[in-house]
């Protein structure tokens, strides 16, 4: 916001109250109310300004306070900011017209906030043309999505775990450089040759800690963007290990982990050893309780269990 006046932050309580999670904190006082704006509670109307302004030669960072409530905000996101570049060509042409628009919001999952408050949707996003997703695991990925997101052309979508804002992190804003985490980039986070494990968003961290307890020879790649996904380093990857389990709390019908089997299977499938093995979360809503919610998401045990049915 220092360095691009266009730059504007709308959203529930993003003012005054300093954010819901207090994340938006000082920014009123900083930059004044004509760029940061509490709204009405109503997540279409302010995706519906966010869409204008935009349109209009500013920059706008929307605050959806539950990724659940984007439910509200689909008809503007859909059918407005992900067809806008395309209107302007004609005949499904598309030209150089963007619409720089950012969607922050917080995945309630893992922090027992219950079925309302909890649900993992980015597959729906992910199915739109036009739209770009993002679901960082850690702070630095989450500031470095940020700035990548601001910076791009195209409307974007970053979802942030609630479950995070509890946890401490590593985290230097000097060490972002443009780039770092433009729109299609993984990251490595362990290297290996026995396993290639796929995740993004808190279940990285939950990957880890599997990976590290079976003391097996692992790569884990954190996707990061969604949409759109690094399928070459996971291709790479899976044509060295020759094994694929992919891991996510969306639930795992018909989740984003589905798309990257589907492409993984048809493009390095002569590579594979073992079938290409999923863990989501179950067909079910997120319980309020830690030991309920905890038989529906995916769990370390869980995950070990995946990796040990196709390495041994």
């Amino acid at each position: 916001m220092t360095a691009d006046p266009r730059v504007v932050l709308l959203g529930e309580d993003v003012g005054a109250p300093g954010g819901p999670y207090g994340l938006t904190r000082g920014l009123l006082d900083e930059f004044g109310a004509a760029r940061v704006r509490d709204t009405p509670i109503s997540e279409g109307a302010l995706s519906g300004c966010a869409v204008g302004a935009a349109m209009s030669g500013l920059r706008p960072i929307v605050e959806i306070m539950f990724f659940d409530f984007m439910t509200l905000a689909l008809d503007q996101l859909v059918n407005n900011a992900a067809k806008y570049s395309f209107y302007q060509g004609g005949d499904g042409a598309r030209d150089r017209r963007s619409l720089p628009l950012v969607v922050r919001t917080l995945y309630g999952g893992r922090a027992s906030m219950g079925p309302q408050h909890s649900q993992s949707l980015e597959s729906w996003l992910c199915h739109v043309p036009g739209l770009k997703v993002a679901f960082p695991a850690s702070a630095q990925e989450a500031y470095g999505v940020l700035r990548a997101a601001v910076d791009d052309p195209d409307p974007v979508i970053v979802i942030e775990p609630i479950a995070g804002l509890t946890r401490e992190s590593d985290f230097d804003a000097d060490a972002y450089r443009p780039g770092d985490m433009a729109p299609g980039k993984s990251r490595t986070v362990l290297s290996g040759n026995s396993v290639t494990v796929v995740s993004y968003g808190p279940a990285v961290d939950l990957c880890s800690e599997a990976i590290r307890t079976m003391g097996v020879d692992a790569e884990l790649i954190d996707l990061v963007w969604l949409q759109p996904w690094d399928i070459e380093a996971v291709r790479a990857s899976v044509e060295r290990t020759n094994r694929l389990v992919i891991v996510h709390d969306a639930a795992e019908n018909q989740g984003v982990g589905a798309e990257i089997a589907a492409r993984i299977g048809r493009d390095a499938f002569w590579y594979l050893d073992a079938p290409i093995t999923r863990v989501g979360a179950r067909f079910s809503p997120i319980p309020v309780r830690k030991r309920d919610w905890s038989d529906v998401l995916p769990t370390k045990e869980r995950i070990i269990s995946a990796i040990r049915e196709v390495v041994y």
